[in-house]
């Protein structure tokens, strides 16, 4: 009996342990197919934001101008020297300094006269003295051609009052022509200005005795500027006489100019030749809009207008230099952008308002990131809005169509 009870409590729990399993695996099952469906549920996309917002231009054929850049010293047109034609004397006044714009003719220094002033006097004197014994010895000689016929006179005597009178009359020449010369003593006392111009500088000082022919000040003679271009041998015969330039000032302030001449020589040791740019604006020296900008002595840059081509340009902002080489980003229709290989060329205007000629790898009217290309990559998503039309007056400021005729 006791073996049966045992057997039966082990056939009741036979199955209950069995049960028991397959439930757990049951519910295993449940849970890996609920799992794996909730793993094959497709999620919803999330939309791609734009990397950017740019603005963007159409890569169009315009115009250019074909230039020539080169170096050169902007120096005056001429100088001229205002020295002291009276020595010996001290400088009473200075009138002028440097930095002055003067008028020709306008008093820059006044010398003490008082010296020359007396020397005047004396000559005063002299030509009444030497015009009583004029008249004098005229008086006689007139009374000697009276008395010639008579006999009263002899030949002899009648002689030496003739040649009295002229003696007496050339005393009276030279004492004048002392008059003269003491006059004009007087007169360089007064230092004067030759021509109109800007004073550049001034050695005389207060109180300093002059010396003949010391140089007392310097000016620009009529304020005129001009630009002294150091071109090769070869570049030299493609700039013709009249051509227009573009000068640009170490500070960035440009000027026009006017090719007035081709230098005749080439420099045996640089292999350079001059040519002399009339800066345009300069002529008038009491307006001169050139003054504060450029200034005798600078190291400017300029273009030489040699014509004009048509060329494929876009703005210079959209080009992006890396690893030596210029990019562009060209904006696909999908929004994307892809970086673009370009060749340049030309450049007109500055770095943020001019155009860059496209020699290779962009097509006409293709759409490019006109700013804000330098932040981007390979694949990145725009938002595009209108570029501003500042690159279009680029032509216009490097370029101008005409300029104002040369100063003579």
């Amino acid at each position: 009996m006791k073996v049966n009870h045992m057997n039966r409590i082990k056939l009741w729990g036979t199955p209950r342990l069995m049960l028991g399993g397959c439930a757990a695996a049951l519910l295993l099952a449940v849970g890996l197919w609920g799992s794996r469906s909730h793993a094959q549920d497709p999620k919803p996309a999330t939309p791609t934001k734009p990397a950017l917002t740019v603005s963007t231009m159409q890569a169009e054929v315009r115009s250019i101008p074909t230039v020539l850049s080169a170096n050169g010293n902007v120096l005056a047109w001429q100088e001229a020297s205002v020295g002291a034609e009276l020595g010996g004397v001290r400088v009473q006044e200075l009138h002028a300094n440097v930095g002055d714009v003067v008028r020709s003719g306008q008093l820059l220094a006044t010398l003490a006269a008082d010296a020359v002033q007396a020397d005047v006097a004396l000559a005063r004197a002299q030509v009444s003295e030497a015009q009583a014994h004029s008249i004098d010895a005229a008086g006689n000689a007139q009374r000697a051609r009276a008395l010639q016929a008579t006999g009263a006179l002899s030949a002899q005597q009648i002689a030496q009052l003739l040649t009295a009178e002229q003696t007496a009359a050339a005393r009276l020449e030279s004492a004048k022509a002392t008059l003269q010369a003491q006059l004009l003593r007087l007169k360089h006392t007064q230092v004067l200005a030759p021509d109109s111009g800007t004073i550049t500088a001034r050695s005389a000082s207060l109180g300093a005795v002059v010396v003949a022919g010391h140089e007392m000040f310097r000016l620009i003679r009529q304020g005129r500027l001009e630009w002294r271009a150091e071109l090769t041998s070869t570049e030299l015969v493609r700039v013709p006489v009249g051509t227009l330039v573009t000068v640009i000032a170490p500070g960035g302030a440009q000027a026009q100019g006017r090719v007035r001449m081709v230098g005749p020589t080439v420099d045996a040791q640089t292999r350079l030749g001059l040519v002399y740019v009339d800066l345009l604006g300069s002529a008038s020296a009491s307006k001169n809009p050139l003054g504060t900008q450029f200034k005798p002595g600078m190291y400017a840059q300029g273009s030489f207008v040699l014509g004009k081509s048509d060329a494929l340009t876009i703005a210079q902002q959209a080009v992006v230099v890396r690893d030596g080489f210029s990019y562009c980003f060209q904006v696909q229709p999908d929004g994307r952008v892809k970086q673009v290989k370009i060749t340049t060329g030309r450049r007109i205007g500055d770095a943020s308002a001019g155009m860059v000629e496209v020699v290779d790898g962009l097509p006409k009217g293709a759409v490019v990131v006109a700013s804000g290309a330098g932040f981007l990559n390979d694949g990145d998503i725009v938002k595009t809005v209108a570029a501003a039309p500042l690159v279009k007056s680029a032509v216009r400021l490097s370029a101008p169509a005409s300029a104002p005729a040369s100063a003579p």
